[in-house]
This record gives structure tokens, sequence and C-alpha cells, in this order.
């Protein structure tokens, strides 16, 4: 029998130990923030916000008093920015990709819309006191008050939009070198404690920072995001360029730990996952996410396994999760689960961004050509697009409703990781490994083989949802919405995933990703699961949202 290393010297260990401290870090510093007197500010605008709302149109006090509300971040303090700060993403740029790194601006630039601004909020007023003046009594005036202060908004929306284009970004490369070094010495704890050495680490991950931050630069770039091209995708390119034509050098080798940083990510994610989410959109999104996901992923591996008689079962259930599930995060849990090489990972991440781009750009187009409902729209998109930012794209591109739809339904797919890995692990252990190998397999070899990294994730999920549900809203909002998840993990979360496809890519030779393509029978397994995923669950959201639950539909 092999030796099997402490829980404690584990990736998933040491995943669950940083992804856990970095949230409860996190959390202890924005309540910090959230002063004694920023809680009494909150208190005096929401008086006012309620005593306005009692009138018969939002008032421009009430406009107002909501745009205070939402600047009383206690990311705006010093601490706040600079964790902010850190954590920033490259900025958006079109042309000068210098803008990814500086965006110098002046008021100059927004000088004829503040005048137009200024101009539309004195009418917005003068509207709004002359409906005063009649008490509210009269409806002509009340409307043309209420006509005002729109105009007056859109207006505000139009120089907000414009001052965001030239407002200098957040991110800097000062910022991201501080970044390396906290992320250098974080993973180099972790990677000390499973026996890697630290120098060595260290060394290595300047190679692998450097690939993901060129990725999240290109990434920024505002028509390869319009074309679906993302972070991912430069990530793994980048690093395979490099390990098939120089070779990715020896001395790098110690800090290619996808499986660590991937792992650290998700126990991040599980912090955005809420239950209150699945309460909100019912029981037509848990049905849709719940029970055709399994069926689609149960078929596709029978499939690959008596149609197309896949040599690799951990290459099959692998694919059929990433396809099925949610893209990269469960091929992941999966690959773990069922001890899948990390060429059989990359075949099926690789097919997964390569069809996600495509479904993120056809499947809103074909909704608004067949002329499909919002609602049931956004049902579809949430429940076959694999990544949670094409989820989001797509669902935009057809409305807020849609996308409110289509990001719920895949916030409550991704829930299914841990269940999925669980069901793979077991499985595996006690059907695939045990017919290969003939001895009996226990229930300390099915915990062996559970990713464990799951617990965190869920234990993130679970705190998370208690902590929304028991905060008032404004708190819940501004230090855990606004504060801990928006303004630092989130972006953290992304750094994470980018610097573990900049490790499969330097770790990718397409000599070792050949065999995995003989006959294509990869590509046939996952265009043949998508068949059936976006048939099944069509028919599904369409007899749950409009024919079993259609009172929960029309209050969406």
């Amino acid at each position: 029998m092999h030796h099997r290393q402490p829980f404690y010297k584990t990736e998933d260990f040491w995943a669950i130990t940083l992804g856990s401290c970095l949230l409860l870090w996190a959390l202890a510093v924005y309540f910090a923030l959230y002063s004694g007197e920023t809680q009494q500010k909150v208190a005096a605008i929401s008086a006012v916000i309620e005593g306005e709302a009692a009138k018969p149109f939002k008032t421009v006090r009430w406009h107002e008093a909501t745009a205070e509300l939402v600047q009383l971040k206690p990311a705006d303090q010093p601490v706040g920015q600079f964790l902010k700060s850190l954590a920033m993403l490259p900025n958006k740029w079109s042309d000068n990709p210098v803008d990814a790194v500086y965006k110098p601006a002046t008021e100059a630039d927004l000088a004829t819309e503040m005048r137009s601004l200024r101009l539309a909020r004195e009418q917005a007023l003068i509207a709004e006191q002359a409906a005063q003046a009649a008490h509210y009594q009269n409806e002509t005036l009340n409307m043309a008050a209420g006509a005002a202060i729109e105009d007056w908004q859109q207006h505000f929306k139009e120089v907000e939009k414009k001052k965001a284009k030239l407002k200098a970004g957040g991110f800097s490369l000062p910022h991201s070198l501080l970044l390396f070094v906290f992320l250098a010495l974080l993973f180099g704890v972790g990677a000390k404690g499973q026996g890697i050495a630290f120098v060595s680490f260290i060394k290595g991950f300047a190679l692998v920072f450097l690939i993901a931050l060129i990725a999240l630069l290109l990434a920024a770039q505002n028509d390869f995001k319009d074309y679906g091209i993302e972070y991912a995708l430069w990530a793994i390119l980048l690093g395979i360029v490099i390990s098939n034509t120089i070779g990715t050098p020896a001395w790098a080798t110690p800090a290619l730990q996808t499986e660590f940083f991937i792992k650290s990510g998700l126990v991040l994610m599980g912090a955005e996952l809420l239950i209150g989410k699945i309460v909100a959109i019912g029981l037509p999104g848990i049905f849709v996410a719940w029970v055709v996901t399994p069926i689609v992923l149960v078929v596709t591996y029978w499939f690959g396994q008596y149609v197309l008689k896949i040599a690799s079962k951990s290459l099959n259930i692998t694919i059929s999760a990433d396809m099925s599930v949610c893209g990269v995060s469960a091929a992941i849990a999966t690959a773990a689960a069922s001890k899948a090489t990390r060429e059989e990972l990359t075949v099926a991440i690789g097919l997964s961004m390569v069809f996600t781009a495509i479904m993120m750009v056809l499947l809103p187009l074909f909704i608004k050509f067949a002329g499909i409902p919002e609602v049931l729209g956004g049902a579809w998109i949430g429940g076959t697009i694999d990544s949670s930012g094409a989820v989001v794209a797509a669902g935009a591109a057809l409305g807020d409703k849609a996308m409110y739809v289509a990001t719920t339904i895949k916030m409550i797919q991704n829930m299914l990781i841990g269940v999925i890995a669980f069901g793979v692990a077991i499985y595996f252990a006690t059907r695939v490994e045990k017919a290969a190998h003939a001895p009996h397999i226990g229930i300390g070899e099915i915990w062996h083989r559970f990713p464990k990294f799951i617990l965190g994730f869920m234990g993130a999920s679970i705190l998370f949802s208690i902590l929304y549900s028991s905060l008032d809203k404004h708190a819940a909002h501004l230090v855990l919405e606004n504060g801990v998840l928006g303004d630092f993990t989130k972006n953290l979360r992304t750094w994470f995933f980018c610097l573990a496809f900049a490790s499969i890519g330097l770790s990718t030779h397409f000599k070792t990703l050949k065999h995995h393509f003989v006959g294509g029978k990869p590509l046939i397994l996952y265009v043949c699961g998508q068949a059936l995923n976006l048939l099944l669950t069509l028919g599904v959201a369409y007899v749950m949202f409009y024919k079993v639950f259609p009172e929960i539909t029309a209050t969406i």
C-alpha cells in the first residue's frame, strides 16, 4: 500500500487554510472600517430616503440621498482603497495599451456634459417645486416633475459612463508588484507546507505571475472582451507558446501548482454563492440547475464509454462534468476526484473555452431571432454556457431580467460542484479503481479521493449566506457586497484562477496531448453532450417557468 501524505501537507488543506484566512481577515478589516460614524450616516440617509419615498414620484433629494448611500463604502477609506487597488484587475482599454495601467483625465474632458447635467438638475428642481407647491395633488405637475427628474438621471448616467472611461483606473503597476510579493509569500508558505522549497517556488512564481499579468492586460482590451476572449484563454496560450517553443525553464517547475491556485480560488468563490439566491429564483431555477445537470452528466459519460468507447474514464468524466456543470471549476474538482492527468484536464478546459466563446455570442442572437421570452432565454443561457463570466455577458445581451435569471441559475448550478465531485470520488474509488486493481475499496479510500477543498468552498458559502441574512441590508451591501467581495476577494479569485491557467499552459506539451484527440472523440463527446444539454435545458426551463410556476416567472 502506497504511503499517503498527512492531510496538513496536501494542497487541499492549504487551499482551505489560505482561502479561509483571506476571507476571515477581509471580513475583520471591512467590518472594522464600517465604523459607528458610518453607521450613523447610513441611518440618517436611510431616514431621508424613506421620507422621500412617501411622495408620488422619486424626488431629486431621493436620488441624491441614494447616491450618497452608495458612496459611503468602507472601501473608500484609506485601508479599503489600498486593498481594492492591491487586488485590482487591469483597466479596460481600446487603442492604447498604456490605458490598462494608467488613464489620465482632466475636468475639461467632461466640461460640456457637466454643464448639461447642472441644467437638467435645475429644470428637475423647478418642476418638482411646482408639484410641491400644489401639495402633489396635481397629477399633470407630478408627471411633469417625474419626467424632468428622469431626464436629469439620464444625463447623470451618461456623465458617469464617460467618467468611467476617462478617469484614472484603479490598477497600477506598483500595486501589481505589491500583489506579487503578497501572493508569492502567501502561496510560498502553502508550498513550503506541502514540501516544496520556498526559494525555488518564489523563483518559478515570478514567471507564472508575469504570464498571468500579461494575460489579464490582454483580456482587458475591449474588442477581445466583446469577442469573448477571456484571460483564461490568454494565460493558457501564452504558457503553451513558451512550453512548446523554448521550453518551460526547469527552475519554474516548482511553481506550476495548478490545482493549488485554482482550489484556493474556488474557496473564495464559495463566498459569492449564496443560499438566498436559490430562494429568490424559486423552484423552477432549482429544477433547471439540479435536475437537468446530473441527467446530462450521466448520459454524456455513458455515451462516451459505450458509444464512443473513450479509453480514459477520467478524461470522459472530466469533459462530461466540464460541459454539464459549470466549466473549468467543475473540471478541476472532477479531475481531482477521478485522478485525471493534467493533460486530460487541459483537453477538457480547452474544449470548454472554445465552446463558451462560441455560445456566448451565438446563443443570445438565436434567442432574439427566435423570439424566445427573456426569462426563458436567461434560464437557457444560465443552464448551458459553462463560464460564469460568459453567462453574465450573454444574459446582459438580452436584458437585465435575463441576466438576473441566467446568473442566478448558474450560481445554483455551481453549488453542484461539491456534490458532483463527491459522487465521482465514490464512483471511481468503488467501481473504476476496484475494477482496475481489484483490492477492497473502503470509506478511507473514498475520503482520500474526495477533493476536500470543496469543504472550504461550501463553508464559505454557508458563512456568507448567514451573514447576508443576519445583517441589515445596508451593512450587507456596504461591507459584504461592495467591500469584502466586490472590492477584494472577487478580483483576488480572478488572479488565482489566472495563475492556475498560466501554470496549465506552461505544463502543456502538444506531444502529450496528441493521443487524446485521436479520432476526434473528445470533441464529439463535448458536442453531443452540449446538444443534449441545450435541448433538455430549454424544454425543462419552459415547462417549469411557464407551465408549472408561471406565478414565480411573473414576479421576476
